[in-house]
């Protein structure tokens, strides 16, 4: 049995398909915006590429990841705009063939791995044979600590059961020491030493994650774009910010608002039910505004939901200061006050917080770049570096 595509997506689809099957001389006539963004031999570069991944004989279909681009050599996903003429206003094809996810991941919650891992090293300090195996038993405890507090993200749970978890691992701790006078000295400090070796390290990659920069600054320091409380979850360097590895994103910061009781959500799959979405965001600098969407859809959010094939930043707003490129990215859709062309001043409201393109969440994408370049984010009304698990107040 064959699905039908739902309604919206039919005009995309076979505008898609028309576009690929046509011959290479009809195509930029059959998607004029994008050819003159791109230029048409590069828009052609991208086809022959796409087709090489799929095979000659393509068609265009609808699944849960988006559209997808199939043939006999494999898939491609790709997300498109249709014009009111049938041709393309906008295209957007992944660089990869695309394979199917098998299956749901099990993802065990946070807030309960916490409590798991506290309980664990709990018990084991309470049942440590002798006084070696404590110190061990205590050192583990604080790499345990250093995963959660550091490399985690724990401030995206409700602060108060967070605070009771780590309030009740601390007085427990403490206690469960009443035991060492009756503990003998034990024998064997090799588990010891290599707890004490992976926590120093821990450590030293935490210290660097957060205070390592590029020596690449801004040109001046740029307004903090949010209001309200905000928690960064990817921000600094190796291994706190999955940006790194990505030359002109490695000063990028993704920022999830909290709401009143400590959590960035209330929960459920509504968008509404994030702290972060529909928050105002504000342009960081004065510039002019060099590229802006939105009109893409805003994705499913919250647990088990699958986002669909878009541009990785989705809903933007691109602002050229004259020596660097800042970006703000996942924007609501509708929500852009500007658009390309216009100059902006710092602090004028640009947009609102969403969930379009590559996220899984609702959040604000920040960057600023130079000749592909990151750069070195830093901020007039915040002060420091922006690292994971750092919480921001600002307010008017």
């Amino acid at each position: 049995m064959t699905l039908e595509p739902p309604a919206s997506q039919r005009p995309e689809i076979d505008a898609l398909l028309t576009f690929l099957t046509a011959a290479p001389a009809e195509r930029p006539r059959l998607a004029p915006r994008v050819a003159d963004a791109v230029g048409a031999d590069t828009l052609e570069r991208i086809v022959q590429a796409t087709l090489t991944r799929t095979g000659r004989s393509v068609a265009v279909t609808d699944s849960p990841d988006g559209l997808l681009v199939t043939g006999e050599e494999g898939q491609v996903r790709a997300w498109v705009r249709a014009a009111p003429d049938g041709g393309l206003a906008g295209l957007y094809l992944e660089g990869a063939r695309h394979t199917p996810p098998r299956g749901r991941r099990l993802r065990v919650p946070y807030g309960l791995l916490m409590i798991l891992v506290a309980v664990a090293n709990v018990v084991a300090l309470w049942t440590a044979p002798d006084r070696t195996a404590w110190c061990t038993d205590l050192t583990v405890l604080a790499v345990c600590g250093v995963l959660v507090e550091g490399l985690g993200a724990p401030a995206q749970q409700p602060r108060l059961p967070r605070r009771t978890v780590e309030a009740g691992t601390v007085v427990a701790t403490l206690a469960s020491a009443s035991r060492l006078p009756e503990l003998s000295t034990g024998h064997g400090t090799l588990g010891l030493s290599v707890a004490v070796v992976v926590l120093v390290a821990l450590l030293g990659a935490v210290a660097l994650g957060r205070t390592r920069t590029w020596r690449a600054p801004l040109s001046q320091p740029l307004r903090f774009p949010l209001e309200g409380v905000w928690y960064v979850v990817q921000g600094g360097a190796r291994p706190l910010n999955h940006h790194a590895r990505v030359p002109e994103q490695r000063g990028a910061v993704d920022l999830v608002g909290l709401g009143r009781y400590g959590s960035r959500t209330r929960g459920g799959h509504e968008l509404t039910a994030f702290a972060a979405y529909g928050r105002a965001v504000r342009a960081p600098c004065d510039g002019r505004v060099v590229s802006a969407e939105g009109a893409i859809e805003d994705q499913e959010a919250g647990p088990g939901a699958r986002g669909r094939y878009q541009p990785p930043y989705g809903n933007h707003v691109f602002i050229d200061t004259g020596r660097e490129i800042v970006k703000l990215a996942h924007l609501r859709a509708g929500s852009l006050t500007v658009s390309r062309g216009d100059t902006v001043r710092a602090g004028q409201l640009v947009g609102e917080t969403g969930n379009s393109g590559n996220t899984t969440e609702p959040h604000l994408h920040l960057h600023a770049e130079r000749d592909g370049v990151g750069l070195d984010l830093r901020f007039t009304d915040v002060p420091g570096r922006l690292y994971r698990g750092r919480v921001i107040r600002t307010f008017p």
